[in-house]
């Protein structure tokens, strides 16, 4: 709970910072923006062996279907990126940008999942 104060107060003075350059020059809030950004990114890449500690408990509980959790793991990694892409070009003023990349992120979701989803047809088909 502390880490999430401490991220949450970087991002707000993060902001209020690349608010006070914004009028005067405008480049200097995209900088500090992204700097902001990638610090919390890094912040939530520690996070990440807690959750892959998690993984693993999952990883003994699925047995042989292993190859599922690291769809999981590919989906949740081109979400993030995607968001937080996207986030930096909304804030540059790039919206059309941003809508693209977010178009990009679904469709390399989506295509991530299709082996679930044949592998769920294949036992729909094995009942009838």
């Amino acid at each position: 709970m502390a880490e999430i104060i401490k991220v949450s107060f970087l991002g707000i003075a993060g902001v209020l910072l690349a608010v006070q350059f914004k009028g005067q020059k405008p480049e200097y809030g995209v900088y500090i923006g992204l700097a902001i950004g990638i610090l919390i990114f890094a912040f939530c890449l520690r996070q990440v062996e807690a959750v892959l500690f998690q993984f693993e408990k999952i990883r003994d509980y699925l047995g042989g279907a292993e190859s599922y959790l690291s769809i999981l793991l590919r989906v949740i990694g081109i979400t993030y990126i995607c968001e937080f892409s996207a986030g930096i070009c909304k804030d540059a003023g790039y919206q059309s940008v941003a809508g693209q990349i977010e178009i990009l992120g679904k469709l390399a979701v989506m295509f991530a999942g299709l082996p679930i989803l044949f592998t769920v047809i294949e036992q729909i088909q094995s009942f009838l």
